[in-house]
């Protein structure tokens, strides 16, 4: 895994909100007496969903209420991926590119983000957008999908096309409603396209709804050669 630091540019302080700080002292309520560091993790998580990424004077101020050292919240915020060490845009587009999304064109995603964002770890210059790839997202059934995060919580958007996601995008930035989940205009949720089917449906086998396939989906044509 490659080194994860944190931004050069960092806020001077960082307080909770009254909210977040009552929600803070509940959860120390939870663990015995020298135990608080079990909340380091939730308290980096509710900090990101407060200024939408981790800085270090947040780390210090976790540190101290947990009694901690500082350099222990430090190793667990630069571990993991899922904490942002640099600001985000006001959207945040976490694009998967493992295989499932890969093979299914997510690759394509990454180059509509590009064009429309900038790269990765870029927030727009109007603070609308920054984007991100990421592992997966667990929505694998529906490939290719994006996970979009506002101070307001996460979305999935999946069954994705370049065109698709492009327009989303568009969408956002004008301030427009989008719609949450798959984009297959035949498919409710993660089901099959089309109505439901059970393994007693003969139709599964006796090859009636098989068609030839002659492309697959998002793929780019073979090199001449």
């Amino acid at each position: 895994m490659a080194a994860r630091r944190p931004a050069k540019n960092q806020p001077s302080s960082f307080a909770w909100s009254a909210e977040n700080s009552l929600w803070c002292d509940e959860q120390l309520k939870k663990y015995p007496e020298g135990r608080q560091a079990s909340c380091a993790i939730p308290f980096l998580w509710r900090g990101q969903k407060q200024e939408g990424w981790v800085s270090i004077p947040m780390m210090e101020v976790i540190a101290q209420q947990l009694s901690m050292p500082y350099i222990r919240v430090y190793e667990v915020a630069t571990f993991y991926s899922m904490f942002n060490l640099a600001s985000v845009g006001e959207y945040f587009v976490q694009v998967c590119g493992t295989t499932p999304c890969m093979l299914r064109g997510s690759r394509e995603l990454n180059e509509v983000c590009e064009r429309v964002i900038g790269e990765q770890n870029h927030v727009s210059d109007d603070g609308k957008f920054s984007w991100l790839e990421v592992e997966c997202l667990g929505a694998c059934v529906n490939a290719p999908m994006v996970q979009i995060s506002t101070k307001d919580g996460d979305h999935y958007y999946e069954d994705l096309t370049p065109e698709i996601l492009e327009g989303l995008l568009a969408k956002l930035r004008r301030g427009e409603e989008v719609k949450i989940g798959t984009q297959h205009p035949g498919r409710h949720t993660s089901d099959p396209e089309g109505e439901n089917t059970t393994l007693l449906d003969p139709t599964l086998f006796d090859g009636s709804k098989a068609a030839p396939i002659t492309e697959l989906p998002n793929s780019r044509p073979a090199d001449a050669s």
